[in-house]
């Protein structure tokens, strides 16, 4: 990473490398507030966790003949439905405020950071220009945000470098100083990141090609108007997944037992400690690899998008509800979206449309997409427990058949 010269932290068993925290942005703009990095750091490998293994036959697959479940009309209301232009993306979110990525009215730059409100309907501009600068090749990447707090990738797409940022976030507009939180080159990915409350949580990893991909992955934590960081978590190699915050905990996937083989731990920490504490832990078979992973209740719903030689039932492609003492249930579908849902209910999207599971009356029915929508479907804009289940679809236009506009739906649970 670089940052102005390799720092070693001398109450860490590790060196992390700090990139120029302080960057000037386009002319005129400058980055007012910057953090620095301090570390109460867990080392993923330390973990005491066993690999589970199961047979194949050892979960009850809610679409297999001899299932207990049974297919029933579908009970999840719709309560609201906007149209939103078309090219705009939501990213998960836990409040009334929905992050958005937002076509441009200009072309520089080509995307806008936006935010919509599940109260009103509204879509707010929230970051135009970008503040890496005004040339054609830096663009606005990624977005989260929380009611409270607004954070954003930059990148420049032609050197690969990027920058975080956050800001205070309030009403959809942001207000204050812009704090940059972490700055990258191409040797290392643009950072997963999740916001919560007055909190950013993100990992920085290497690339998978380039000089650092040996070089371990670092979870860190930042809250609103704090002068540092924490590093919190420490991969001995690319975490698998990205944080994915629900009911007072982020569920990571880690590697782990690193002198043992390619293992990964799904692993749930505790928010009021930013991540001291371990929540739970179900480490997956050797080589295989989850895709998408969070806490609910006391369940993992987790998934695999690859059928694996070996590993028996968790090396097969599909969606898995369950814990390192099993039981599990299971969607044998390729997975392509995070999980929501409340109370044994779970949102799983398949396909164009989503199966609702209820794993306490061991039913199951069918959340069809909206009218119109891309062959992809629609997609979630909630993850983990929520009590309202927000989605988005392109959507074609009933003459020409070209997509015209982006459907939002939400529905109560």
């Amino acid at each position: 990473m670089g940052f102005l010269d390799d720092i070693e932290l001398p109450e860490l068993p590790f060196t992390i490398t700090r990139r120029g925290l302080i960057r000037a942005g386009a002319a005129g703009v400058a980055v007012a507030a910057t953090v620095g990095v301090i570390s109460h750091c867990n080392r993923s490998d330390d973990t005491t966790s066993d690999p589970v293994v199961v047979d194949e036959r050892a979960a009850n697959n809610i679409l297999a003949e001899d299932s207990a479940y049974t297919e029933v009309d579908l009970s999840l209301p719709e309560t609201n439905s906007w149209t939103l232009p078309v090219g705009t993306v939501l990213r998960p979110s836990e409040g009334t405020w929905v992050p958005a990525l937002a076509a441009s009215s200009s072309t520089i730059p080509v995307v806008k950071a936006a935010a919509f409100s599940t109260a009103t309907g509204n879509l707010s501009d929230v970051v135009t220009t970008p503040v890496m600068g005004t040339e054609p090749n830096i663009a606005i990447y990624d977005v989260r945000c929380s009611d409270e707090l607004y954070a954003w990738v930059e990148i420049d797409m032609l050197k690969r470098d990027w920058t975080l940022y956050a800001q205070h976030f309030s009403d959809g507009g942001v207000s204050g100083s812009v704090t940059t939180l972490w700055q990258g080159d191409a040797e290392w990915d643009p950072p997963l990141f999740a916001v919560t409350g007055n909190m950013v949580i993100w990992q920085v990893m290497p690339a998978i090609t380039g000089t650092k991909t040996r070089e371990h992955s670092f979870c860190y934590v930042w809250h609103q108007g704090d002068r540092d960081a924490k590093a919190v978590v420490e991969s001995p190699g690319r975490f698998a997944a990205p944080p994915a915050v629900s009911e007072g905990t982020v569920t990571l996937a880690p590697r782990v037992r690193a002198d043992e083989g390619v293992f990964y731990g799904i692993t749930a920490y505790s928010l009021r400690d930013d991540l001291a504490t371990m929540v739970d832990q179900l480490v997956l078979p050797q080589s295989v690899r989850p895709f998408r992973a969070v806490r609910m209740g006391d369940l993992f719903a987790f998934s695999i998008e690859a059928n694996y030689s070996s590993g028996g039932l968790l090396g097969r492609m599909g969606t898995y509800l369950g814990t390192g003492d099993g039981p599990f249930t299971t969607l044998v579908r390729e997975p392509s979206a995070q999980v929501a849902g409340k109370n044994g209910v779970y949102i799983i999207k398949s396909r164009a449309s989503y199966f609702v599971i209820d794993v306490n009356r061991e039913t199951y029915s069918i959340l069809v997409a909206t009218n119109r929508c891309v062959d992809y479907g629609e997609y979630p804009a909630s993850e983990g427990t929520c009590s309202n289940f927000v989605t988005f679809a392109t959507v074609k236009d009933a003459q020409t058949g070209y997509p015209s506009a982006v459907t939002v739906r939400s529905f109560a649970l």
